[in-house]
């Protein structure tokens, strides 16, 4: 395992148990049985750290589909694709809350945050903006509704499912996370249907 890989594994376990605000570089690199010197020749710090663990530890499959949905533009069945997509939000962000929640609590670290996520074209608004491309992109051709908007239906989307994602920490939820995820898409497509 690289030590790049020992980092982001420590980085992750440190996080989900102490969050971003209260986790530090030091920890994370008593965890990875490193010193912190090595951990900054592969990470300026918190943040990146945080980023890196968002994207290649907190389970992928979103990030895998945002980057192949122009692949599915117009093909295969929408409603299973949007079922698919909002699992994968449900589960992302089931799994980043315990992580991200107390950097709000930090007003420096989370001004430090955005400016980092400025800066690298990144952070949570991307998941809707790309959801409102697929949206526009299936518009166009014909499988949702020319009345519809695309950015308030991806909103809706990807918002119902932070809540039930944040939700789903105060309470132990009867619905699986592909009953839920079926749930939001029926109600999300019964506006969007061509012919509305």
């Amino acid at each position: 395992m690289s030590t790049r890989d020992r980092i982001l594994d420590a980085a992750a376990e440190v996080l989900r148990t102490k969050g971003l605000a209260r986790a530090t570089t030091k920890e994370i690199a008593k965890a990875a049985e490193l010193s912190e010197a090595a951990l900054y020749k592969h990470f300026s710090g918190k943040t990146e750290l945080f980023l890196a663990v968002l994207g290649e530890r907190v389970p992928g499959e979103l990030i895998l589909r945002l980057r192949g949905l122009d692949e599915w533009v117009g093909v295969g069945d929408l409603r299973g694709t949007l079922v698919e997509l909002a699992r994968a939000m449900l589960v992302f962000f089931g799994e980043s809350f315990p992580m991200a929640a107390s950097l709000f609590a930090e007003p420096e670290l989370f001004a430090a945050h955005r400016a980092v996520l400025r800066e690298q074209g990144s952070g949570p608004q991307y998941v809707s903006q790309a959801v409102a491309g697929f949206l526009a992109a299936e518009q166009r051709a014909g499988r949702v509704s020319p009345a519809a908007d695309p950015v308030s239906a991806a909103e809706l989307l990807t918002g119902a499912c932070v809540q039930h994602a944040f939700l789903s920490h105060f309470r132990a939820g009867a619905e699986s996370l592909e009953e839920v995820a079926e749930r939001l898409v029926a109600a999300l497509l019964a506006g969007l249907a061509p012919g509305r």
